[in-house]
């Protein structure tokens, strides 16, 4: 079952159980993926609908530190809850373990040796963890290696 069909399924089942803040994300990630699906004119892939997914789970981890660097605690937990449910279609993220594997991999390919090749690293390792890992985490990663 692709994400739009879970989110199908989902939705119905989130009516039925009056449950506003899944009705909430589901209705958003449909509205998300119909319009990423608009802009392509054609059926999104499995994997532009996992990068759709991430795009917002990324800005609703953005809301969420707005909310709580700004002491607003019931929009915070709010948010929370929305990551809860906007977590569940996301494709599944590497472990860092992971990650470093492929880093070092791509050092070794690149030849890297120093912080000073760090873009070539980046530009070479985001293609091959695209849609499964953070870019925020893939930076940490790449700069602990590099040091």
């Amino acid at each position: 079952m692709n994400i739009q069909e879970q989110l199908n399924a989902d939705l119905k089942t989130a009516m039925k159980a009056k449950d506003k803040v899944s009705l909430t994300v589901i209705r958003a990630l449909k509205s998300q993926l119909t319009n990423q699906k608009v802009e392509l004119g054609r059926d999104l892939t499995e994997e532009e609908m996992g990068a759709v997914v991430l795009k917002e789970l990324k800005q609703q981890k953005e809301s969420l530190e707005e909310f709580e660097n700004a002491n607003r605690d019931e929009l915070a937990e709010e948010q929370r809850a929305q990551i809860e449910v906007t977590e569940r279609y996301a494709p599944k993220q590497l472990s860092e373990e992971e990650i470093s594997a492929i880093v070092k991999e791509t050092i070794t390919q690149v030849n890297a040796t120093s912080m000073g090749d760090f873009g070539k690293v980046m530009g070479a390792i985001m293609p091959k963890v695209k849609g499964k890992a953070d870019g925020n985490l893939v930076n940490k990663v790449v700069k602990r290696e590099l040091q």
